[in-house]
Protein backbone atom coordinates (compact mmCIF):
# COMPACT_ATOMS: atom_id res chain seq x y z
CA UNK A 1 0.00 0.00 0.00
CA UNK A 2 1.58 3.11 -0.70
CA UNK A 3 1.28 6.68 0.17
CA UNK A 4 1.34 10.61 -0.84
CA UNK A 5 4.30 12.11 0.27
CA UNK A 6 3.89 14.58 2.90
CA UNK A 7 4.98 17.52 0.29
CA UNK A 8 2.84 16.43 -2.82
CA UNK A 9 -0.21 17.73 -3.12
CA UNK A 10 -3.88 17.10 -4.80
CA UNK A 11 -5.31 18.26 -7.81
CA UNK A 12 -7.55 20.96 -5.69
CA UNK A 13 -4.79 21.65 -3.03
CA UNK A 14 -2.27 22.49 -5.74
CA UNK A 15 -4.28 24.86 -7.61
CA UNK A 16 -5.49 26.22 -4.34
CA UNK A 17 -1.87 26.93 -3.29
CA UNK A 18 -1.02 28.66 -6.93
CA UNK A 19 -4.02 30.68 -6.66
CA UNK A 20 -3.10 31.99 -3.10
CA UNK A 21 0.70 32.48 -4.33
CA UNK A 22 -0.55 34.76 -7.00
CA UNK A 23 -3.16 36.58 -5.19
CA UNK A 24 0.24 37.44 -2.73
CA UNK A 25 2.27 38.18 -5.26
CA UNK A 26 0.33 40.80 -6.88
CA UNK A 27 -2.39 41.97 -4.24
CA UNK A 28 -0.02 42.21 -0.98
CA UNK A 29 3.72 42.04 -2.00
CA UNK A 30 3.39 46.15 -3.76
CA UNK A 31 1.70 47.26 -0.31
CA UNK A 32 4.00 45.34 2.48
CA UNK A 33 6.69 48.63 2.76
CA UNK A 34 3.58 50.79 3.16
CA UNK A 35 1.81 48.89 5.15
CA UNK A 36 4.86 48.05 7.61
CA UNK A 37 5.41 51.70 7.68
CA UNK A 38 1.71 53.03 9.08
CA UNK A 39 1.09 50.04 11.39
CA UNK A 40 -1.61 49.07 9.28
CA UNK A 41 -3.34 46.91 6.47
CA UNK A 42 -4.49 48.91 3.75
CA UNK A 43 -7.88 49.28 3.65
CA UNK A 44 -8.80 47.67 0.78
CA UNK A 45 -6.86 45.06 1.53
CA UNK A 46 -9.47 42.97 3.65
CA UNK A 47 -12.14 43.10 1.35
CA UNK A 48 -9.85 41.92 -1.18
CA UNK A 49 -8.66 38.91 0.84
CA UNK A 50 -12.72 38.10 1.68
CA UNK A 51 -13.01 37.92 -2.27
CA UNK A 52 -10.41 35.60 -2.87
CA UNK A 53 -11.86 33.00 -0.60
CA UNK A 54 -8.72 33.57 2.02
CA UNK A 55 -11.44 34.43 4.95
CA UNK A 56 -13.42 31.33 4.95
CA UNK A 57 -11.04 28.44 3.90
CA UNK A 58 -13.24 25.80 5.95
CA UNK A 59 -16.36 27.14 6.07
CA UNK A 60 -18.79 24.84 4.46
CA UNK A 61 -20.32 26.28 1.01
CA UNK A 62 -23.99 26.37 2.01
CA UNK A 63 -22.70 29.32 4.72
CA UNK A 64 -20.76 31.29 1.79
CA UNK A 65 -17.10 29.32 2.28
CA UNK A 66 -14.65 27.61 0.53
CA UNK A 67 -15.97 23.75 1.73
CA UNK A 68 -11.97 23.49 2.39
CA UNK A 69 -9.59 21.68 4.72
CA UNK A 70 -7.56 22.71 7.59
CA UNK A 71 -4.69 21.12 5.62
CA UNK A 72 -5.55 24.18 2.75
CA UNK A 73 -6.04 26.87 5.77
CA UNK A 74 -2.31 25.95 6.63
CA UNK A 75 -1.13 26.15 3.16
CA UNK A 76 -3.04 29.67 2.63
CA UNK A 77 -1.24 30.71 6.04
CA UNK A 78 2.35 29.89 4.70
CA UNK A 79 1.75 31.24 0.89
CA UNK A 80 0.77 34.68 2.51
CA UNK A 81 3.26 34.98 5.18
CA UNK A 82 5.79 33.92 2.64
CA UNK A 83 4.99 37.80 1.42
CA UNK A 84 4.05 39.30 4.94
CA UNK A 85 3.80 37.35 7.74
CA UNK A 86 1.73 40.42 9.32
CA UNK A 87 -1.28 39.51 6.97
CA UNK A 88 -0.56 35.79 7.18
CA UNK A 89 -1.44 36.06 11.07
CA UNK A 90 -4.53 37.76 9.80
CA UNK A 91 -6.09 34.82 7.89
CA UNK A 92 -4.16 32.43 10.26
CA UNK A 93 -6.60 33.44 13.00
CA UNK A 94 -9.83 34.22 11.03
CA UNK A 95 -9.21 30.31 10.01
CA UNK A 96 -7.16 28.00 12.47
CA UNK A 97 -8.59 29.73 15.45
CA UNK A 98 -12.43 31.46 15.37
CA UNK A 99 -14.16 29.34 12.93
CA UNK A 100 -12.36 26.23 13.59
CA UNK A 101 -13.77 26.67 16.85
CA UNK A 102 -17.31 27.72 15.93
CA UNK A 103 -17.39 24.76 13.48
CA UNK A 104 -16.39 22.46 16.28
CA UNK A 105 -18.44 23.82 19.29
CA UNK A 106 -21.26 26.36 18.39
CA UNK A 107 -24.88 25.10 17.91
CA UNK A 108 -26.72 25.07 14.80
CA UNK A 109 -27.86 29.03 14.48
CA UNK A 110 -24.52 30.58 15.92
CA UNK A 111 -22.75 28.60 13.72
CA UNK A 112 -23.91 29.67 10.62
CA UNK A 113 -24.94 32.90 12.37
CA UNK A 114 -21.24 33.53 12.29
CA UNK A 115 -19.52 31.54 9.70
CA UNK A 116 -21.80 33.43 7.04
CA UNK A 117 -20.73 37.00 8.94
CA UNK A 118 -17.44 35.55 8.72
CA UNK A 119 -17.26 34.38 5.23
CA UNK A 120 -18.57 37.75 3.76
CA UNK A 121 -16.94 40.75 5.16
CA UNK A 122 -16.13 40.22 9.07
CA UNK A 123 -12.89 39.48 10.64
CA UNK A 124 -13.38 37.85 13.67
CA UNK A 125 -10.70 38.16 16.94
CA UNK A 126 -9.96 35.61 19.26
CA UNK A 127 -9.70 36.89 23.06
CA UNK A 128 -8.32 34.62 25.76
CA UNK A 129 -4.84 36.30 26.89
CA UNK A 130 -5.28 38.91 29.79
CA UNK A 131 -2.62 40.30 32.21
CA UNK A 132 -1.77 37.40 34.23
CA UNK A 133 -2.91 34.99 32.20
CA UNK A 134 -0.48 34.63 29.34
CA UNK A 135 1.33 31.54 29.51
CA UNK A 136 -1.20 30.74 32.95
CA UNK A 137 -4.32 31.13 30.35
CA UNK A 138 -6.60 29.57 32.73
CA UNK A 139 -5.97 32.33 35.60
CA UNK A 140 -8.58 35.03 33.65
CA UNK A 141 -9.98 37.72 35.88
CA UNK A 142 -12.40 38.70 32.76
CA UNK A 143 -15.94 37.87 34.69
CA UNK A 144 -19.79 36.95 33.33
CA UNK A 145 -22.61 36.72 35.19
CA UNK A 146 -26.01 35.42 34.36
CA UNK A 147 -28.72 38.28 34.56
CA UNK A 148 -32.11 37.09 32.89
CA UNK A 149 -31.58 35.92 28.82
CA UNK A 150 -28.21 37.39 29.08
CA UNK A 151 -24.35 36.83 30.22
CA UNK A 152 -22.92 40.02 31.70
CA UNK A 153 -19.08 40.36 30.97
CA UNK A 154 -16.79 42.17 32.68
CA UNK A 155 -12.89 42.83 31.93
CA UNK A 156 -10.48 43.32 30.66
CA UNK A 157 -8.25 41.38 27.36
CA UNK A 158 -4.48 42.07 26.03
CA UNK A 159 -2.44 41.24 23.18
CA UNK A 160 -5.94 40.53 21.24
CA UNK A 161 -4.87 39.84 17.52
CA UNK A 162 -6.81 41.30 14.93
CA UNK A 163 -8.93 43.60 17.01
CA UNK A 164 -8.83 46.61 15.26
CA UNK A 165 -10.17 45.22 12.02
CA UNK A 166 -12.58 42.68 14.01
CA UNK A 167 -16.34 42.69 14.23
CA UNK A 168 -16.64 39.35 16.01
CA UNK A 169 -14.78 38.27 19.14
CA UNK A 170 -14.35 34.64 20.38
CA UNK A 171 -13.82 35.85 24.43
CA UNK A 172 -13.44 33.86 27.47
CA UNK A 173 -14.74 34.42 30.18
CA UNK A 174 -15.31 32.76 33.73
CA UNK A 175 -18.79 32.47 34.99
CA UNK A 176 -18.22 31.07 38.50
CA UNK A 177 -14.41 31.41 39.71
CA UNK A 178 -15.08 28.66 42.29
CA UNK A 179 -15.15 26.45 40.29
CA UNK A 180 -11.41 27.43 38.61
CA UNK A 181 -11.04 26.66 35.12
CA UNK A 182 -14.54 24.31 35.15
CA UNK A 183 -16.33 28.24 35.01
CA UNK A 184 -14.40 29.15 31.97
CA UNK A 185 -17.62 30.13 28.75
CA UNK A 186 -16.75 31.43 25.35
CA UNK A 187 -18.65 33.61 24.01
CA UNK A 188 -18.92 35.37 20.96
CA UNK A 189 -19.05 39.25 21.61
CA UNK A 190 -20.43 41.69 18.44
CA UNK A 191 -18.37 45.05 18.39
CA UNK A 192 -21.53 46.82 18.20
CA UNK A 193 -22.34 46.08 21.81
CA UNK A 194 -22.84 48.44 24.66
CA UNK A 195 -19.76 48.33 26.91
CA UNK A 196 -17.19 47.00 24.78
CA UNK A 197 -14.33 48.59 23.45
CA UNK A 198 -10.87 48.02 21.56
CA UNK A 199 -8.61 50.00 23.42
CA UNK A 200 -4.83 51.02 23.25
CA UNK A 201 -3.15 49.37 20.21
CA UNK A 202 0.92 48.12 20.85
CA UNK A 203 3.48 49.40 19.26
CA UNK A 204 5.37 46.26 18.59
CA UNK A 205 8.80 44.54 16.77
CA UNK A 206 7.51 43.05 14.08
CA UNK A 207 4.20 41.53 12.32
CA UNK A 208 3.68 45.98 12.50
CA UNK A 209 0.30 45.98 10.44
CA UNK A 210 -1.45 43.23 12.40
CA UNK A 211 -3.15 44.89 15.06
CA UNK A 212 -2.84 43.71 18.78
CA UNK A 213 -4.85 45.95 20.75
CA UNK A 214 -6.58 45.63 24.22
CA UNK A 215 -10.53 44.77 24.72
CA UNK A 216 -12.35 46.34 27.01
CA UNK A 217 -15.60 44.78 28.61
CA UNK A 218 -18.25 47.20 31.19
CA UNK A 219 -20.83 45.64 31.19
CA UNK A 220 -21.41 44.19 28.38
CA UNK A 221 -24.24 42.27 27.87
CA UNK A 222 -24.26 39.12 25.43
CA UNK A 223 -27.12 36.76 25.06
CA UNK A 224 -27.45 33.40 26.15
CA UNK A 225 -27.52 32.20 22.08
CA UNK A 226 -23.95 33.83 22.30
CA UNK A 227 -22.35 30.73 24.39
CA UNK A 228 -20.11 28.49 22.19
CA UNK A 229 -20.88 25.23 23.39
CA UNK A 230 -21.95 25.00 26.66
CA UNK A 231 -21.18 27.00 29.84
CA UNK A 232 -17.90 25.59 31.62
CA UNK A 233 -16.59 23.74 28.76
CA UNK A 234 -14.47 27.22 27.42
CA UNK A 235 -11.17 25.78 28.93
CA UNK A 236 -11.87 22.42 26.42
CA UNK A 237 -12.84 25.11 23.21
CA UNK A 238 -9.78 26.97 24.20
CA UNK A 239 -7.03 24.26 24.73
CA UNK A 240 -8.27 22.47 21.52
CA UNK A 241 -8.30 25.39 19.45
CA UNK A 242 -4.95 26.42 20.41
CA UNK A 243 -3.93 23.02 19.37
CA UNK A 244 -4.88 23.69 15.91
CA UNK A 245 -3.85 27.07 15.95
CA UNK A 246 -0.23 26.36 16.69
CA UNK A 247 0.06 24.04 13.69
CA UNK A 248 -1.11 27.46 11.77
CA UNK A 249 1.77 29.55 13.28
CA UNK A 250 4.24 27.18 12.46
CA UNK A 251 3.18 27.57 8.63
CA UNK A 252 3.62 31.48 8.92
CA UNK A 253 7.20 30.95 10.55
CA UNK A 254 8.09 28.44 7.37
CA UNK A 255 6.57 31.00 5.24
CA UNK A 256 8.51 34.02 6.79
CA UNK A 257 12.04 31.75 6.78
CA UNK A 258 10.90 30.49 2.59
CA UNK A 259 10.63 34.44 2.20
CA UNK A 260 13.87 35.26 3.50
CA UNK A 261 15.60 32.43 1.70
CA UNK A 262 13.81 33.39 -1.59
CA UNK A 263 15.16 36.87 -0.68
CA UNK A 264 18.70 35.65 0.15
CA UNK A 265 18.59 33.12 -3.44
CA UNK A 266 18.34 36.52 -5.79
CA UNK A 267 20.52 39.00 -3.54
CA UNK A 268 23.50 36.40 -3.56
CA UNK A 269 22.88 35.76 -7.67
CA UNK A 270 23.49 39.38 -8.54
CA UNK A 271 25.51 41.00 -5.65
CA UNK A 272 29.23 40.98 -6.80
CA UNK A 273 32.17 40.91 -5.02
CA UNK A 274 35.97 39.82 -6.36
CA UNK A 275 34.41 39.45 -9.72
CA UNK A 276 31.60 37.10 -9.34
CA UNK A 277 28.16 37.27 -7.82
CA UNK A 278 28.62 35.88 -4.20
CA UNK A 279 26.64 33.03 -4.47
CA UNK A 280 29.13 31.36 -5.96
CA UNK A 281 31.17 31.37 -3.12
CA UNK A 282 31.23 27.82 -1.36
CA UNK A 283 31.28 29.60 2.07
CA UNK A 284 27.41 31.38 0.70
CA UNK A 285 26.51 27.79 -0.76
CA UNK A 286 26.47 26.11 2.57
CA UNK A 287 24.66 28.64 4.20
CA UNK A 288 22.32 28.80 1.32
CA UNK A 289 22.18 25.30 1.65
CA UNK A 290 21.76 24.72 5.31
CA UNK A 291 18.53 26.96 5.56
CA UNK A 292 16.79 25.11 2.63
CA UNK A 293 17.25 21.87 4.32
CA UNK A 294 15.96 23.36 7.75
CA UNK A 295 13.32 24.95 6.14
CA UNK A 296 11.90 22.13 4.15
CA UNK A 297 12.08 19.95 7.59
CA UNK A 298 9.95 22.57 9.25
CA UNK A 299 7.69 22.38 6.76
CA UNK A 300 7.36 18.56 6.99
CA UNK A 301 6.42 19.33 10.38
CA UNK A 302 3.79 21.54 9.60
CA UNK A 303 2.31 19.12 6.78
CA UNK A 304 2.24 16.24 9.31
CA UNK A 305 0.35 17.62 11.94
CA UNK A 306 -2.25 19.22 9.24
CA UNK A 307 -2.70 16.04 7.76
CA UNK A 308 -3.26 14.12 11.00
CA UNK A 309 -5.48 16.77 12.18
CA UNK A 310 -7.64 16.37 9.05
CA UNK A 311 -7.72 12.30 9.64
CA UNK A 312 -8.86 12.91 12.40
CA UNK A 313 -5.80 11.71 14.19
CA UNK A 314 -3.82 12.57 17.63
CA UNK A 315 -1.75 15.47 16.72
CA UNK A 316 -1.13 17.16 20.06
CA UNK A 317 2.07 16.21 20.45
CA UNK A 318 2.58 16.85 16.45
CA UNK A 319 1.76 20.29 16.62
CA UNK A 320 3.57 21.96 19.88
CA UNK A 321 6.68 20.27 18.16
CA UNK A 322 5.79 22.06 15.18
CA UNK A 323 5.47 25.20 16.34
CA UNK A 324 8.39 24.29 18.68
CA UNK A 325 10.78 23.93 15.52
CA UNK A 326 9.61 26.33 12.61
CA UNK A 327 10.24 28.94 15.30
CA UNK A 328 13.56 28.33 15.88
CA UNK A 329 14.27 27.82 11.87
CA UNK A 330 12.24 30.77 11.44
CA UNK A 331 14.75 32.80 14.09
CA UNK A 332 17.94 30.93 12.60
CA UNK A 333 16.97 31.59 8.69
CA UNK A 334 15.85 34.96 8.61
CA UNK A 335 19.22 35.94 10.51
CA UNK A 336 21.34 34.40 8.20
CA UNK A 337 19.64 36.06 5.36
CA UNK A 338 20.17 39.28 7.21
CA UNK A 339 24.08 38.31 7.44
CA UNK A 340 24.10 37.39 3.76
CA UNK A 341 23.23 40.72 2.63
CA UNK A 342 25.83 42.05 4.71
CA UNK A 343 25.43 46.06 6.11
CA UNK A 344 22.38 46.33 3.34
CA UNK A 345 20.68 43.93 5.09
CA UNK A 346 20.35 45.73 8.72
CA UNK A 347 18.66 48.40 6.37
CA UNK A 348 15.07 49.13 6.31
CA UNK A 349 15.71 49.29 2.54
CA UNK A 350 15.74 45.52 1.90
CA UNK A 351 12.86 42.92 2.74
CA UNK A 352 14.68 40.91 5.14
CA UNK A 353 15.46 43.01 8.67
CA UNK A 354 11.39 43.08 8.52
CA UNK A 355 11.56 38.88 8.31
CA UNK A 356 14.01 38.81 11.07
CA UNK A 357 11.66 40.93 13.49
CA UNK A 358 8.79 39.46 11.95
CA UNK A 359 10.22 35.90 12.96
CA UNK A 360 10.34 36.57 16.69
CA UNK A 361 6.86 36.32 17.58
CA UNK A 362 6.93 32.71 16.65
CA UNK A 363 8.06 31.82 19.81
CA UNK A 364 5.91 33.73 22.18
CA UNK A 365 2.43 33.93 20.72
CA UNK A 366 -0.19 30.79 21.05
CA UNK A 367 2.20 29.65 23.41
CA UNK A 368 6.04 29.94 24.14
CA UNK A 369 8.68 27.68 23.47
CA UNK A 370 8.70 26.98 26.70
CA UNK A 371 4.93 25.82 26.91
CA UNK A 372 5.37 23.43 23.76
CA UNK A 373 8.50 22.21 25.38
CA UNK A 374 6.64 21.13 28.22
CA UNK A 375 3.65 20.08 26.30
CA UNK A 376 5.95 17.77 24.51
CA UNK A 377 7.30 16.26 27.93
CA UNK A 378 4.17 15.31 29.15
CA UNK A 379 3.44 13.59 26.50
CA UNK A 380 6.81 11.20 26.42
CA UNK A 381 6.38 10.84 29.57
CA UNK A 382 2.78 9.70 29.41
CA UNK A 383 0.39 12.50 29.83
CA UNK A 384 0.88 13.23 33.20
Amino acid sequence: MSHAPLTVLDEEEELFRQTVRDFARREIAPRVAGMEERGAYDADLIPALFDVGLMSIETPAELGGGGGSFFMSVLAVEEVSRVDAAVGVLVDVQNTLVANAILRWADDGLRRRVLEAMASGTVASYALSEASSGSDAFALQCRARLEGDDFVLDGRKLWITNAAEAGLFLVMANVDPEQGYRGITSFVVERDMPGFEVGRKEDKLGIRASSTCELILDGVRVPRANVVGEVGVGYRIAIETLNEGRIGIGAQMVGTAQGALDDALAYTAQRQQFGRPIGEFQAVQFDLAQMATEIEAARLTVYNAARLKDAGEPFLTQAAMSKLFTSQVAERVTSKAVELFGGVGYTREYPVEKRYRDAKIGKIYEGTSNMQLATIARQLQGGR
